[in-house]
């Protein structure tokens, strides 16, 4: 919407004495809008890209979330045996490998989004995450080909980690540039719907398997089954996302000013595609807060979904699969409430609902971990429950948030190298810190205060950020659910006729 308001610097006698020079110079940075600029979003199309992009990203976290919950497995089938403290640590440096490797796949497959289209890079990251995880399936154990088994282990994480690197920044980008501006925090949550649908997919897997194979069966094959079966998964998310048209805010940069009457709209949409360069020079700031709220968001979000249960039965004594169906319990839960709480940060905003959430950790981490101390069903249901509902708050508002810090022309690529520079650093080493922390110091607490510590970074970052909801995407014109929402956005800018 154009602003008619006096600009930070001009004299006020100045503007008193000529106001209609001031004006022109003022509509001149800030045309007008024509009803062209507006994106009317068809809702068919925007809940198919929704279903697309969530279910895909579900596929991708089943993948990713199999090995975090196979760990222990993993560490006697892939590692020397001696130590299970050692062992454990190994499975979870190999878990961490992949998060290395997530910046540059970032670099690699976010630019390629921003030059080729959303849909065409997320079905190819679709097809790695699917062919390294498959993969992962055959490798024979360390008793059958000894040192090489670590070796392949760790090359198809690398795959998995490398592909990982352009799905979150991507899907997330999908959704939100389909989404209308009033709604983008709804359609974002069901991103996070996807990944808790993909992790408890995975627990629910792995669950059944430990409750009816014995630990030789589990180590012997049993453990293969969960990665051979991402195979036929994958081609069913590289199915749905071929099948859909790219989104409307990418469309209109295409097509840059044959869609567009406005000068302003189209001279935003048409510059810096896809430059790394560019990004770190002159985003510098987005992404240093992308880092910061990323950073704090994933160490919450691993500690809770994928050190938990391995927490409950190397610290706790718990049997693998009690854990899990706890962890399923909460998880399944999450599900039911995220898409509220996305409908809550279109109506209040996305700081107080993130701010929330990182308060919400910031006091309830010890509480949470002093209940799960205690050792029965009810009082660790209850302390998981805690961490849960912190949680939710940055599942349901992150991915609606978080696209909204970069313009449409980098946006893509910005978030993909922020989101995974920060996922490497703090994510994917949280089960490694914090399994390293307790053998240090011996303090089973280390969970709470890492989690605490992190949101601590998480409250600072939120404070700093500023509010993005139902304003439009940066970089991008307005897009609405209705004619008559656009017809409003375009009365509005006109001024009250004078008599």
């Amino acid at each position: 919407m154009a602003d008619t308001g006096p600009q930070t610097g001009d004299d006020p006698e100045a503007v008193k004495r000529h106001p209609r020079l001031f004006r022109a110079a003022r509509q001149r940075r800030n045309p007008r809008l024509r009803r062209s600029d507006i994106t009317v979003t068809d809702e068919r199309a925007v809940k198919r890209a929704v279903k697309a992009a969530s279910l895909g990203n579900a596929m991708e976290w089943f993948d990713f979330g199999i090995y975090s919950y196979l760990a222990v497995t993993i560490g006697h089938v892939f590692f020397p045996s001696g130590n299970d403290t050692v062992q454990l640590l190994s499975s979870f440096a190999t878990f961490a490998v992949a998060f290395l490797v997530r910046p540059l796949g970032g670099m690699f497959f976010g630019p390629m989004g921003d030059r080729l289209g959303r849909k065409k890079v997320l079905a190819l990251t679709m097809i790695l995450m699917a062919l390294g995880t498959f993969c992962i399936g055959l490798i024979p154990s360390y008793a059958s080909i000894g040192f090489w088994a670590p070796v392949l282990l760790i090359l198809f994480r690398l795959v998995q980690g490398f592909s990982t690197g352009g799905e979150y920044g991507g899907a997330s980008t999908f959704i939100a540039e389909y989404a209308p501006d009033k709604r983008r925090g709804f359609f974002g949550s069901f991103l996070e719907l996807g990944t808790l649908l993909g992790y408890t997919g995975a627990a629910g897997l792995v669950t059944g398997l430990y409750a009816v194979l014995d630990d030789g069966a589990m180590e012997s094959w049993g453990w293969r089954i969960p990665f051979l079966v991402a195979g036929p998964l994958g081609f069913v998310g590289i199915y749905l996302r071929l099948k859909l048209d790219e989104t409307p805010a990418f469309q209109k940069l295409e097509d840059g000013t044959s869609a567009h009457a406005s000068e302003a709209a189209d001279g935003v949409e048409t510059t810096h595609k896809g430059d790394l360069a560019k990004i770190f020079r002159r985003y510098w700031p987005s992404l240093i807060l992308c880092i910061a709220l990323v950073g704090a968001y994933n160490i919450t979000d691993y500690m809770l979904l994928s050190y938990m249960p391995t927490y409950l039965s190397d610290e706790m004594g718990y049997d693998e699969s009690h854990g899990l169906l706890i962890l399923i319990g909460v998880m399944v839960l999450l599900m039911l409430i995220i898409t509220q709480v996305g409908k809550l940060s279109d109506r209040f905003g996305r700081k107080p609902l993130l701010m929330t959430g990182m308060i919400s950790f910031f006091f309830l981490s010890i509480p949470s971990f002093l209940l799960v101390k205690q050792g029965s069903l009810l009082a660790v249901s209850g302390g998981m429950l805690m961490l849960g509902l912190s949680l939710v708050c940055l599942l349901g508002t992150m991915s609606a948030a978080l696209p909204a810090l970069f313009p449409t022309p980098v946006r893509y690529g910005s978030l993909s190298v922020g989101y995974n520079l920060s996922a490497s650093l703090f994510g994917g080493t949280t089960p490694l810190v914090i399994t390293g922390l307790i053998g240090l110091t011996g303090d089973d607490m280390m969970p709470a205060y890492y989690a605490m510590a992190a949101s601590l970074v998480g409250v600072i970052a939120v404070a700093c950020m500023k509010e993005t909801a139902h304003r439009p995407l940066a970089g991008s014109p307005p897009s609405v659910a209705t004619e008559e929402e656009a017809r409003e956005i375009l009365d509005a800018q006109s001024p009250d006729p004078k008599f």
